[in-house]
């Protein structure tokens, strides 16, 4: 994992709707067997809102995931083959394969 303390880092929250392939591949990759208790970080959004996330940092963004049950479901069934037809930035493609359940 990369460091957390370059401030240069872009910043992002990312919501289950928002969740792209890309962003999927990356939080498979670095949780392979799940993610648990120790790896969610707690904190206070800018509406003053309780979020519970989990953090991914690439060489220049800071993504924190917001931790829910969907999200373990879609990580639990990850096959990348299932976004082969999509572009890695497109939050519709994760709509698609949860509407194949």
């Amino acid at each position: 994992m990369k460091s957390t303390h370059n401030p240069n880092l872009k910043r992002s929250i990312v919501d289950f709707k928002k969740l792209t392939p890309e962003i999927l591949a990356l939080v498979v990759d670095t949780f392979p067997d799940g993610y648990n208790d120790r790896d969610i970080i707690q904190f206070r959004n800018a509406k003053n809102e309780f979020i519970e996330a989990i953090e991914i940092i690439t060489e220049d963004t800071k993504y924190l995931i917001k931790v829910s049950a969907r999200l373990e479901k879609v990580m639990e069934d990850y096959d990348e083959d299932d976004y082969e037809g999509f572009n890695d930035n497109d939050p519709e493609a994760l709509k698609d394969t949860l509407d194949k359940d």
